[in-house]
């Protein structure tokens, strides 16, 4: 399948360049709002429009959540640097009227999608989650997991933000550093992710495993297009 992946547009349009048609999959990396400068009515019409797009093309788009997503959808837990005060009862609400179109992750084969990342620490962290115990006997995949713990009350360590990043121990599926991934990406799979802001697109190839790492949309406007 022909994916494009989209970055951390924080009030950006410039998703709109894109041709769905010319995708089977078109994935929203997360990170829909909270840019340093840009008015509050474009953030919020930006992101009306992309939950439309996803509305549209319910089978095609996929919306992921970032951090400074989830500190809206979830408020008060989980906030943020650039959390905007008089945007919050607004944004949530967005949100939480349209929960049913974000996901934390997605995934194609071993070609795991996320905000921000999976680290072999932080997993083992997760897998150890007594509530997984109820869900697992299915066969879902682990984005299936993680959308599924997104949904209970104890998705808290999916959103911690790590010490790199001025937290503690490793960071979360939305808060995982560059750092951490490169020192200890999930292994078996091939992650794309967002979050950590870069000039240039990079791609990492470790043994049995990779990362791509796509936030590029504050220096240029470029989009990642993989075939899985």
């Amino acid at each position: 399948m022909k994916h494009i992946v989209i970055g951390d547009l924080h009030g950006k349009d410039c998703w709109k360049q894109i041709n769905i048609n010319d995708f089977d999959k078109v994935v929203f990396i997360g990170d829909y709002v909270d840019h340093w400068n840009m008015p509050d009515h474009i953030i919020i019409q930006n992101l009306l429009e992309i939950i439309e797009l996803k509305k549209q093309f319910p089978e095609v788009v996929e919306l992921l959540l970032g951090n400074h997503d989830v500190q809206y959808l979830h408020y008060p837990d989980f906030l943020c640097s650039g959390f905007r005060p008089q945007m919050q009862r607004k944004l949530t609400f967005v949100f939480e009227s349209n929960r049913n179109l974000f996901n934390i992750a997605y995934q194609r084969g071993l070609h795991l999608f996320s905000h921000a990342g999976v680290t072999n620490k932080w997993y083992e962290e997760f897998s150890a989650l007594p509530v997984l115990q109820q869900i697992t006997g299915e066969n879902y995949t682990l984005a299936d997991l993680f959308n599924k713990i997104e949904q209970t009350g104890k998705r808290a360590l999916l959103h911690r933000a790590g010490s790199i990043r001025g937290g503690y121990g490793s960071g979360g599926i939305t808060w995982a550093d560059k750092r951490e991934l490169l020192n200890d990406a999930l292994d078996g799979y091939h992650q794309v992710v967002g979050h950590t802001v870069i000039p240039e697109m990079e791609e990492h190839e470790f043994s049995g495993k990779s990362v791509a790492f796509i936030d590029v949309l504050d220096y240029q406007t470029r989009f990642y297009e993989i075939d899985c």
